[in-house]
């Protein structure tokens, strides 16, 4: 017999997940005697929501007002700016924000340099820059800043070793202090194997999480990059649990919008997932477009919500 490992995985992470979320109600209603208790996964999937975000490039628009007034007449509530785009114009984006139904969700990028380069000085101006990005994120309310620890472009870099790791944690506890202090996250983002080697999978970014023990130091989710990377979106999504903190989506194939892949473009998997955490952050669009915007996004955003109400 021929056993399909990705769809053994993920109904298996599917049984062990609703063991874990339910499984003391279970017991206790059984010991009691009074009836069947609520579960508790039930309450987080009840309170999760599909709030979605895009970056600025993705919706149709000359300006950011023309992107905004698209983005609100479609439902979209996240706004994701890219933090050299945040640092050079943020009075721009506090006026165009103002009075509407959008806020900003997180901060994609924008830092000089790399954390885990060899040369102080280059580690030196990612702190730098990051330090700027937190506080500027603190101020629009953002979710939390992402980083990612090296590119694999990005030369010389330090040896994948235990003691990298431990330099990486006490880097990112510092940097997620000043996040907490700020109102906001510092948040990890793994990447395929193509562009990053350190950190590729979601539940190895939530076990530096979870190292680190800082409430403003999180995770996320790449929909394109787990695509490479994961055998169950569901699976990674719960492996993360209260780490993650948002998720990007594009389509399956060319990193295009949803839906602009076909078949290949299915994320009810992955949002059972986020449904079974309660997940109520952002899910943002990062991605290309093959075909005319002004049809393509909205077809992408009912693709996700269709498929949300599926999961």
């Amino acid at each position: 017999m021929t056993i399909d490992r990705r769809k053994f995985l993920m109904t298996s992470l599917a049984g062990s997940a609703a063991m874990v979320i339910g499984g003391c109600n279970s017991f206790a209603s059984s010991k009691t005697g009074q009836g069947p208790v609520p579960a508790k996964g039930k309450d987080l999937a009840a309170k999760a929501k599909l709030n979605i975000s895009f970056q600025e490039g993705t919706a149709p628009g000359k300006t950011l007002q023309e992107k905004f007034d698209f983005m609100e007449a479609h439902g979209v509530v996240g706004f994701e700016p890219h933090g050299k785009a945040l640092l050079a114009r943020k009075q721009e984006m506090k006026e165009a924000l103002r009075g509407r139904n959008i806020k900003v969700s997180a901060v994609c990028a924008g830092f000089d340099g790399f954390i885990l380069s060899t040369d102080p000085a280059i580690r030196k101006q990612c702190r730098d820059t990051m330090t700027e990005l937190i506080i500027a994120a603190g101020e629009l309310g953002s979710t939390g800043v992402i980083i990612v620890p090296a590119f694999n472009r990005q030369v010389p870099v330090m040896p994948h070793t235990q003691e990298t790791r431990d330099f990486l944690c006490e880097q990112f506890a510092e940097m997620g202090t000043l996040a907490h202090e700020h109102g906001t996250t510092v948040i990890l983002e793994p990447l395929n194997r193509k562009e990053a080697f350190y950190l590729r999978q979601v539940g190895d970014a939530a076990s530096i999480c979870r190292d680190i023990n800082n409430a403003g130091v999180k995770c996320m989710g790449d929909f394109w990059h787990m695509t490479w990377e994961e055998n169950s979106d569901m699976g990674a999504f719960v492996s993360a649990g209260e780490q993650l903190q948002h998720v990007h989506v594009a389509s399956r194939k060319r990193r295009s919008m949803p839906g602009e892949d076909g078949e290949a473009d299915n994320y009810v998997n992955g949002f059972k997932g986020l449904k079974m955490l309660g997940y109520d952050k952002y899910v943002s669009f990062e991605c290309g477009c093959q075909g005319v915007r002004e049809v393509v996004v909205p077809a992408a955003l009912e693709l996700l919500r269709k498929q949300w109400n599926e999961a």
